[in-house]
């Protein structure tokens, strides 16, 4: 389905699309919604009447997950997780767009009329408004579905609406709670902002229930189950500073028996050179059907297929190898990149020599010359081409890049899009939620019994309960997890965002501040807030 934009005009502050849009369709006004009711158009009056109604709605609430990495909507060509991963101590811009100039500079880039920090805020409002439609209509009791799918439909919801939450409260703070569905007839202009940790309690409650009525599993490969609430609920009571609760929700999900790390090759490429750690990115590889054990969310990308999306992970962290003498695009070296994101050297730097996850099958750490047509002289075909990666710079074709999102069409290896389907949530985020909760009980032997589990898949040493320290946990989040995780959102929870970004980021120390901890409320935000004055975050004015 098409989503509209027009449902943005609304007075309301969060700039909230109106029912329709929400759900995918164009949008209506308010008066027509209430005087029309045309069969061909579709309106959340008709479509949430059966459970296949809701199964749409439900679908257009994981398009919008999508979002975060699919890039491909209105103006704004960008990876929405873009402040969430760049500006950190792992990641940084290397060939730059206005966007990377503000997660990167910072300073007065970072202001509250930013368009791209306005569309992040409209999108997750977007996303809650959607839930909440879904939700408060599954309460008509002309619905004829059963009390479990009845559940599970709310439980998706909710947990989609908490994720959504969970987004806004990273980035802005304090934000306000909406559970109503938004229509013409209920804009507000009183808004306030709720206190983060209301905000997280308000989470937890979200994924609580979503735990309950959640299925173990699905033949539905994109939908989110039962381990996607208890791994999201063991890092929300992390933020919340309750390590004993985090600690049983991560240990809910890994003793299930419904999950392993992957450890031996598997899948479409096993008969090739490659590590075990990386078959799990492998188109054909990813879902649970395809072997993979460890997937416990997976987003699903689908080419000339209504609604399919394409992701431009690929596009933004693959180089732009094809600058450099005696190279040119191709399928081997992972199609056309941008190289709008790249890893730091501090993150290149992390891995002993056998783990496999900073090896040349996860890193690129060479080409093979490919082009005769720009070769250099006394250079052939078949030479190697190495990276170097001194100190970061801008517009650098030779810095490493990630291979996890590889992908080209062999016929169109230059395309932009990509439509492999892609690793959301894995397992081995919560074995390290497990340690870091571990760690935050003064248990360190058990600490490190639960990181070696995860270094020892990836070849990496064994470590000692006096090495784990909190710096430890985060360079190996980073050795697992650069490129995958949101890690600016791992930094703030452990008040380290500032710090680590200023030691290892030197593009980055040159212009943040501890104001730019959080983002500023957009202006337009404050502004639709007509009959209530709302707070602007600290630094960023009045």
């Amino acid at each position: 389905m098409r989503t509209a934009t027009s449902g943005r005009r609304h007075a309301g502050v969060f700039a909230l699309s109106m029912t329709a849009l929400a759900l995918g369709v164009s949008g209506c006004n308010s008066d027509a919604l209430l005087t029309e009711r045309p069969k061909d158009i579709i309106v959340a009056d008709n479509l949430y009447t059966n459970l296949e109604g809701f199964e749409a709605g439900l679908n257009a609430l994981y398009a919008q997950v999508r979002r975060e990495r699919w890039g491909q909507d209105e103006s704004n060509n960008e990876v929405l997780m873009l402040p969430m991963v760049i500006g950190t101590d792992n990641g940084f811009g290397n060939y730059v767009s206005p966007n990377e100039r503000t997660f990167q500079e910072f300073g007065v880039r970072m202001t509250p009329t930013d368009g791209f920090i306005t569309h992040i805020w409209n999108v997750m409002y977007q996303t809650i408004n959607a839930a909440n439609t879904v939700i408060a209509r599954a309460e008509n009791p002309a619905v004829q579905w059963t009390p479990a799918e009845k559940a599970r439909v709310v439980a998706e919801a909710r947990l989609i609406r908490a994720w959504s939450y969970r987004h806004l409260s990273y980035l802005f703070g304090d934000v306000p709670i909406n559970t109503t569905e938004s229509s013409g007839g209920n804009i507000r202009t009183d808004w306030d902002r709720a206190p983060r940790d209301s905000v997280r309690k308000f989470i937890v409650n979200d994924l609580l229930f979503a735990e309950a009525n959640l299925p173990a599993t699905s033949t539905n490969a994109g939908k989110a189950t039962k381990a996607v609430a208890q791994h999201y609920l063991a890092e929300m009571y992390l933020a919340l500073d309750q390590p004993a609760l985090a600690e049983q929700k991560a240990n809910a999900v890994i003793t299930s028996g419904l999950y392993k790390l992957i450890t031996a090759r598997y899948g479409v490429k096993a008969s090739q050179p490659g590590v075990a750690f990386m078959d799990q990115f492998q188109d054909g590889n990813v879902n649970r059907a395809q072997g993979n054990t460890e997937a416990l969310w997976v987003l699903q990308y689908a080419e000339l297929v209504n609604g399919g999306g394409g992701s431009i992970m690929r596009r933004y962290w693959v180089n732009r190898y094809e600058q450099n003498r005696g190279m040119q695009i191709s399928p081997e070296n992972g199609g056309r990149g941008i190289g709008r994101l790249a890893m730091t050297r501090y993150a290149i730097q992390l891995y002993e020599a056998a783990d496999q996850r900073g090896g040349a099958f996860a890193l690129r750490r060479f080409y093979t010359m490919n082009n005769a047509a720009t070769l250099l002289a006394g250079k052939k075909l078949g030479d190697t081409l190495l990276t170097a990666f001194p100190v970061e710079k801008l517009s650098d074709p030779l810095w490493p890049s990630t291979r996890k999102w590889d992908w080209a069409s062999p016929i169109d290896p230059a395309g932009g899009a990509t439509f492999v389907d892609q690793p959301y949530l894995r397992l081995a985020e919560t074995y390290l939620l497990l340690a870091e909760a571990q760690f935050k009980q003064g248990r360190l032997a058990d600490a490190a019994a639960t990181l070696n589990i995860v270094r020892a898949r990836a070849g990496a040493s064994a470590i000692v309960p006096s090495q784990v320290t909190l710096a430890f946990i985060l360079d190996e989040r980073s050795r697992e997890l650069v490129t995958e995780e949101q890690r600016r959102y791992t930094l703030l929870r452990t008040g380290t965002w500032y710090a680590r970004t200023v030691l290892y980021n030197p593009l980055a120390k040159l212009g943040v501040v501890p104001r730019d901890s959080l983002l500023p409320i957009p202006q337009t935000v404050i502004d639709a807030n007509l009959t209530k004055k709302m707070t602007q975050n600290p630094g960023y004015g009045s």
